[in-house]
């Protein structure tokens, strides 16, 4: 029985290494077409592996920092991230461009994507490597990238090779936009692929965005990675069950938002106007379940010290702000029976309503203030084009303090003496 027992958990560790994503909603956004000039890059991680933390690394040519799986202890993939020189990358699977072919998959988006942090300062050298990987890739993915010269592009990866879309063509991007979920526009529509629901919720919000010139990283966040709009069945989830007082059980169909049920965290970054200083670039993060998750973020020139809830913990193997989330999201999807009662039903009212004591409420009053006090740094450090490092610190622990509080105040989650057992 021990044998069999370590037997499972070696396979399913080497399974998790192998194939980490199954699905994701991703965007790459050309700051000619957002409010403030600069480029956004957006990912919605859908995948198994809902245990994440935040990375820092000196491992490569350039200094970089991540999104990484909570039991990936050494970081031998990154699934979105960026590094000192303003490039930034991420990915979402694709499952129609590789159809007929027989050449196994390596299931390494993660580590292309740590090799390009390492390695690429701009699109041109991330398609150089594309140019330079050995055929057949072993790939089948979309990989979206901005950089701090205004580049921003969107690659579909297959066995045979690449082909890029770039956001700043308006031939190619008319809105300065390129969304994907987990199929490719060169690659064959049909059953095989997914995400065309998600698709179209995106759009339809990135549209309205960029044609108001409120195009923003936090309306992403907030409104896009943690909104709760389906375009097919035109709804609006936190509007139609807001009205509903606290403490009263209300389930609902949930399948095919953009946050779903193996959404494991949502990140945007920003990155910089050409000529800034590419240390300005600015990660935002919700590690862990996006609905129940707080947004917060990261800068390079902060290096390996930034807020250690957002690091992995050997005591609960995993980040504590992912722990909290996930602590959280089982109030939200609280059926434990049914093969998939427990998948596809959440109790909204855990979420949002009339008496705004909602998780989603709760936490939206504090990354309010996070977003508040992080623009008027951002306008600071802009005008100085460089990022006063004492400040950053004193501002990491101030929103550590803020989100430990919050947790324990507001969900009676303590994660205090988690943040300093390292």
């Amino acid at each position: 029985m021990k044998l069999l027992l370590k037997s499972t958990v070696f396979i399913l560790l080497i399974f998790s290494t192998i194939y980490p994503s199954n699905a994701c909603t991703i965007a790459v956004i050309s700051g000619k077409y957002t409010a403030d000039g600069r480029p956004i890059l957006w990912k919605n991680r859908d995948t198994w592996a809902v245990h994440n933390q935040i990375m820092y690394f000196t491992d490569g040519k350039y200094k970089y920092m991540g999104l990484v799986n909570s039991g990936d202890k050494t970081g031998k993939s990154v699934w979105i991230g960026m590094n000192e020189t303003g490039f930034a990358i991420m990915n979402s699977a694709s499952y129609n461009l590789n159809l007929g072919d027989t050449v196994k998959l390596s299931g390494w988006e993660g580590r292309l994507i740590k090799q390009a942090l390492a390695t690429c300062a701009t699109v041109e050298d991330f398609e150089k490597m594309l140019k330079d990987y050995p055929k057949p890739t072993r790939l089948e993915a979309n990989f979206g990238v901005i950089d701090a010269q205004g580049g921003a592009a969107m690659f579909e990866v297959s066995n045979r090779g690449y082909v890029k879309f770039d956001a700043n063509d308006p031939k190619v991007a008319p809105f300065g936009y390129i969304i994907r979920a987990n199929y490719s526009f060169t690659g064959k529509f049909g059953p095989e692929s997914s995400g065309y629901i998600r698709y179209n919720t995106v759009n339809e919000q990135f549209y309205n965005a960029v044609s108001t010139n409120t195009m923003t990283p936090r309306f992403v966040m907030q409104d896009v990675t943690k909104g709760l709009k389906h375009s097919l069945l035109k709804i609006d989830l936190f509007q139609q069950y807001a009205n509903i007082p606290a403490n009263t059980p209300t389930f609902t169909f949930f399948h095919d938002f953009i946050p779903r049920r193996l959404s494991a965290s949502a990140v945007v970054i920003e990155g910089v106007k050409k000529g800034e200083n590419p240390e300005l670039t600015t990660m935002w993060a919700s590690v862990g379940f996006p609905l129940t998750s707080i947004a917060v973020p990261f800068w390079i020139a902060g290096g390996n010290d930034f807020p250690s809830i957002f690091k992995a913990n050997d005591k609960i193997k995993d980040s504590p702000e992912c722990y909290a989330a996930l602590q959280l999201k089982k109030r939200v999807f609280p059926i434990r029976w049914g093969k998939y009662a427990s998948k596809y039903y959440i109790n909204i009212n855990q979420l949002v309503n009339a008496d705004n004591t909602g998780i989603r409420q709760i936490i939206k009053t504090y990354e309010d203030t996070i977003f508040v006090r992080t623009e008027k740094l951002l306008n600071k450090w802009r005008k100085q084009n460089k990022i006063d490092k004492t400040e950053l610190a004193g501002f990491y622990n101030w929103y550590e303090k803020l989100v430990i509080d919050m947790y324990q105040k507001q969900f009676n989650i303590n994660l205090k003496s988690l943040a300093f057992e390292q």
